[in-house]
């Protein structure tokens, strides 16, 4: 049987030795790799970069005179207290 080779297969052999070529010196790997990183980081955002993104206004500094707000951290700060008592005894 005559095996034909097809456009395709023999595009994707010269990107692949084009490419290999081309990563053969040192700073065309590190350019390629910093590309690939800056890359990853803009599609795929850490956890850090989310968490700024947050809409977190009052984050556990209630203000003085907001009374109901300042039970809720009052009582948040008790219900450990209290689980901490109950281990104990």
């Amino acid at each position: 049987m005559k095996r034909v080779l097809s456009t395709s297969s023999l595009l994707a052999v010269g990107v692949g030795a084009s490419a290999a070529l081309w990563l053969r010196h040192k700073p065309n790997r590190i350019k390629a790799e910093t590309f690939l990183r800056e890359w990853k980081r803009k599609i795929f955002p850490t956890v850090y970069q989310k968490s700024e993104q947050l809409p977190i206004h009052k984050g556990g500094h209630p203000h003085p005179h907001d009374i109901e707000d300042n039970k809720m951290v009052d009582e948040g700060a008790m219900y450990s207290v209290q689980f901490y008592n109950e281990k104990l005894q």
